[in-house]
């Protein structure tokens, strides 16, 4: 008895907490100050499905790890700073599928993805131009003839074509392939840095440029946009820097995002868009939300009509599995979507199911002459077989699911697969949660 009052502390315990996260007005866990929020896919929040494909020549060998290197990439880009949502997916041999929640701006989001990234370190002297983040910046990196020295602001000529005054040329003297590694650092309270690594070819590079230009700019060009520009304080020659400045915290995590993910291996081009609009994504959520609580409240009165107590017991199991599931569907976050909501309720009816077969073993054993604690402990044993062969059939639909969504992009099917697997494997537990 005593045994049966502490697990029945716990579970109170544990169904107050579920709650207090699963509430809508809950949005953060006071002292780890971990956020909370219910993330909707797609199709429920509306948004934009965009296919890209590679633009390379006929007969350009693609590789899975390119493909997979531009998903990472792509991915990393919009979640990086915290945009959790966004999705990426390799789809067959040269194609990846993007989501975007919530999206409305079509333009916006094509620009964003579908740039192939040019990360450039640049060389700009004593920046004479009093260049800022956001500006322009011509360098000679695709250029055969390698600049060695660039005009003064005086000097410059103006173009007698366009009547505009001539733009300097600056020399790349290293891109982002040769970077290894980056982090963010706080070395003191309320003050932020950059860390980098470079690889053995970046490290000759870099050691040979810094030890020769001490007290110049070395700017940081993404796309020939000005990202920053830290001066050279010091020779940097065992392949690792710190890039320091006036960041905030989200600045630099905002440029370490643009260093680690400046470069796409591949150019992509958009194929395909499908915008799904929020009163749609609205309409389906509601539906499935009064289809989903009509199921339950059919089944939970089936189980306590015919089982009556532990029929009882068992949907106040499920309801505790459903409040626990959807909480760490919170915490994660797990994003989701209408079929990954389908196959949470098809779990939660798999679970119910396997109860039902456990009930009416123990009722034979009742009527055998049984206690109920043995009823119980023979009711399990003998109904396990049909409910592990059902689980494996399960898992293995999952399965074939789960590869297929990743093959082909299938996103949807994905949520579905992963939601479906995600059952309580003991239904036994069902009744021991309350001491039976």
């Amino acid at each position: 008895m005593k045994r049966r009052y502490t697990n029945l502390i716990l579970i109170l315990v544990l169904l107050a907490a579920v709650i207090w996260i699963d509430l809508p007005s809950t949005s953060q866990i006071p002292l780890i100050n971990k956020s909370i929020s219910t993330v909707l896919g797609l199709d429920l929040r509306g948004g934009m499905q965009v296919i890209l494909k590679a633009d390379l020549p006929e007969g350009s060998e693609i590789t899975s790890e390119s493909l997979q290197v531009a998903r990472q990439i792509l991915e990393n880009r919009s979640n990086g700073l915290g945009v959790s949502e966004v999705v990426f997916q390799v789809a067959g041999s040269n194609r990846i599928v993007g989501e975007f929640p919530g999206a409305s701006n079509a333009e916006d989001v094509i620009e964003q993805i579908k740039q192939t990234g040019v990360l450039e370190f640049v060389d700009i002297g004593d920046n004479l131009y009093n260049f800022l983040p956001g500006d322009e910046i011509i360098t000679d990196f695709a250029s055969t003839t390698k600049v060695t020295a660039v005009p003064s602001p005086d000097s410059l000529g103006t173009d007698p074509d366009t009547g505009e005054t001539e733009k300097p040329v600056f020399h790349t003297v290293m891109t982002g392939i040769d970077l290894k590694g980056i982090g963010v650092n706080s070395p003191i309270a309320n003050t932020y840095e950059i860390n980098f690594e470079l690889t053995s070819a970046g490290r000759d590079i870099f050691a040979e440029h810094t030890s020769n230009n001490i007290g110049k700019f070395l700017a940081i060009v993404l796309d020939n946009k000005l990202i920053s520009a830290p001066t050279i304080s010091t020779a940097i020659t065992e392949g690792t820097g710190t890039i320091t400045g006036s960041f905030t915290i989200d600045e630099a995590n905002a440029l370490a995002v643009q260093l680690r993910y400046g470069s796409l291996p591949i150019p992509l081009v958009v194929e395909q868009i499908r915008v799904i609009g929020p009163t749609l994504g609205q309409d389906s959520l509601e539906k499935s939300l009064i289809a989903g609580l009509v199921g339950f409240i059919l089944v939970a009165l089936f189980m306590a009509i015919f089982y009556k107590v532990p029929g009882i017991l068992a949907d106040f199991s499920i309801i505790i599995y459903a409040l626990i599931t959807f909480a760490l569907f919170r915490l994660i976050p797990v994003t989701l979507t209408l079929p990954g909501i389908a196959g949470f309720l098809l779990s939660t009816g798999s679970a119910l199911d396997a109860n039902i077969l456990i009930f009416e073993r123990l009722k034979e054993e009742l009527r055998n002459g049984r206690t109920l604690s043995q009823a119980i402990e023979l009711g399990w044993k003998r109904a396990w077989p049909s409910i592990r062969d059902s689980n494996i059939a399960t898992l293995i639909t999952c399965s074939i699911l789960f590869w297929f969504g990743s093959t082909f992009g299938a996103s949807f099917v994905k949520g579905f697969a992963i939601t479906l697997v995600d059952v309580i494997k003991h239904p036994e537990n069902h009744l021991k949660w309350f001491g039976i």
